[in-house]
């Protein structure tokens, strides 16, 4: 239901500027380029091979990529060529600066018709970037034809494509981004912004001394050396591509709530990869205790590359966080954490990339899940609010996370339980508290036999057997058929072992179901509601982490019925959260 229009908050004032947290996450489209190549000029200035077309023919134009001058340099630019029609209203304009000869000198007057009007200015350092050749060469000399030095050449000998923090991406959008007046400066001229590594996409395999930093740290000082794969997360060059650990979830939350908690900030942003960002926005809606909009972002294509979208999605979360649509009569955001794309706002519980494309992007669920748009034209506008909890409204947020559950282990005789420490002292998540959950689909026609037996799911008993070793807090998340969330009788009995053994099983529909999991195959389970499977796992291990394990049966082959009892009472507390959340 819209609110009352009393209870609609302002937009910001045009003269005040919000501080926005602006994070950088995994492998983030948004915050790529596409390699640098070597320009032709460079090309014939070092008696190099020139570029060619796919046909063999030469370019039209040679690549021109953002870069910055070193000395102040005067250039004359050609009067009447920022447009085909500029000539034709010359009358409508001030006489040129003077003229070029065809010798290339420059004169006040004109001399001859072949003498071009121009334009004189003295550009330097201090105007920022300007589009000139890439002058780049290997250390051999040769072109830059591909990141690395040669084809699949090893990280040694391969540059990044992804910009180790949102700055420079910002910089390059305000200096060459046009709004609809033909104006720049579309992000500085909305907000004032920190840029903040959280789980970036490129990294400083040498380090990098603190004076030269452009991110703001939770500590200040030099960067030491950092490791692909376990310090960043890029895709490009793609034999090179690293996906981010179980450890980096907890380290991006802690960084998230930590500089959230300087409340320097009116707004944050999250940039990620298009095909997984609807699962840490939906984790950062889950576990992030702030009552400031949060927006993510990402993008098809490269920034820089045609047609890219990516730009103008953060210039779109930057006009979200400025509207104020969000806000409650209190001033607290409302809404949760959003996934602005495409000039839509979508919840993040109910968004999903479908296709590589801008525009690529669907609600999942059945029952909304675009709630607003960002516009263009008008001001942002919300359809409705979401009710399910988010935030600091989310039952699972880490204030509410205690610093120690239990968790199960195998022993000797059976299933011992074992507590599990999740936070350190200063209430931050440690790296082993993240809970191991397992998405296990079914199949028709995907038994072995007819035994109905539990011992055909050898995939799903020797993940318990290796949770019992080494995960005390983990789950399962059952992708069933629609509308009942359930699987064959195999499946369903070996996921009853899991129960007995303390880990958690939630119920969901297959692929993007457009309602509620219907009843489910009893009260050991947990019914998903509308989530997808990968939107339920990162429900259960927020689950996991708020209530501990499942109590366990002292021997699971046989459990006794006030062990079942336990075991229903604490599923409920579970079903509680996936109904509200």
């Amino acid at each position: 239901m819209s609110p009352a229009s009393s209870d609609i908050p302002e937009p910001m004032a045009a003269e005040h500027l919000p501080r926005i947290a602006v994070f950088s996450g995994a492998n983030a489209t948004v915050q790529n380029s596409e390699p640098l190549i070597t320009s032709d000029a460079a090309r014939r200035k070092y008696g190099l091979p020139p570029r060619r077309n796919p046909d063999g023919t030469p370019p039209r134009h040679d690549i021109v990529r953002p870069q910055r001058l070193a000395a102040p340099v005067t250039v004359y630019i050609e009067a009447y060529s920022a447009h085909p029609l500029e000539r034709d209203a010359s009358d409508l304009y001030a006489p040129p600066d003077g003229y070029v000869t065809p010798a290339g000198d420059f004169v006040a007057g004109r001399m001859s018709e072949a003498d071009v009007p121009v334009y004189a200015v003295t550009i330097g350092p201090d105007d920022g970037l300007f589009a000139l050749p890439y002058m780049a060469r290997t250390r051999d000399g040769g072109a830059w034809e591909q990141e690395g030095i040669e084809p699949l050449s090893p990280a040694a000998e391969s540059r990044q494509t992804f910009y180790p923090d949102a700055s420079r991406i910002f910089e390059e959008i305000d200096r060459f981004g046009l709004d609809e007046k033909g104006g720049n400066n579309m992000l500085g001229s909305k907000g004032r912004y920190d840029f903040v590594r959280a789980a970036p996409s490129g990294g400083y395999v040498n380090g990098l001394a603190a004076s030269q930093r452009t991110d703001r740290g939770l500590t200040d000082g030099d960067i030491a050396p950092e490791v692909r794969g376990e310090d960043f997360f890029g895709y490009r060059p793609y034999h090179l591509a690293h996906a981010p650990a179980m450890a980096t979830l907890a380290r991006l939350t802690n960084i998230v709530q930590s500089t959230l908690d300087r409340g320097a900030y009116e707004g944050a942003m999250w940039l990620e990869d298009s095909a997984s960002v609807e699962d840490t926005a939906y984790w950062l809606n889950l576990l992030i205790d702030t009552t400031i909009p949060f927006s993510c972002n990402a993008s098809q294509r490269p920034h820089g590359a045609l047609a890219n979208d990516g730009d103008r999605n953060l210039v779109d979360s930057v006009a979200y966080i400025r509207s104020r649509i969000w806000a409650d009569t209190q001033g607290a955001d409302a809404i949760g954490v959003v996934l602005v794309q495409d000039e839509q706002i979508f919840a993040a519980r109910d968004a999903q990339k479908a296709d590589a494309r801008p525009g690529g992007f669907v609600a999942t669920g059945g029952h909304g899940g675009i709630i607003g748009t960002i516009g263009a034209p008008g001001d942002p506008m919300l359809t409705y609010r979401p009710a399910k909890a988010h935030t600091s409204r989310s039952a699972v947020n880490l204030r509410r996370i205690p610093n120690v559950v239990l968790g199960v282990t195998a022993g000797q005789t059976g299933v011992n339980t074992v507590e599990v420490p999740l936070k350190d002292p200063a209430g931050m998540l440690l790296e082993s508290a993240i809970p191991k959950v397992t998405i296990a689909k079914y199949a028709r026609y995907g038994m072995d036999d007819f035994s109905d037996s539990a011992a055909m799911q050898v995939e799903i008993l020797a993940r318990i057997e290796k949770n019992l070793q080494n995960f005390p807090l983990a789950g399962f998340v059952l992708e069933g058929m629609a509308p009942f969330g359930i699987g064959n009788e195999s499946e369903t009995a070996a996921l009853e072992q899991a129960v007995l053994r303390g880990m958690p099983v939630v119920c969901v529909n297959r692929g993007n179901a457009e309602g509620m999991v219907g009843g489910g195959p009893g009260p050991a389970f947990i019914s998903g509601s509308n989530l997808t499977a990968t939107k339920a796992r990162l429900l259960l291990m927020a689950c996991l982490m708020r209530f501990g394990a499942l109590p366990p049966a002292a021997d699971p082959s046989a459990p006794t019925g006030e062990e079942w009892q336990r075991i229903h009472a604490r599923v409920r507390d579970y079903q509680q959260v996936f109904d509200t959340h």
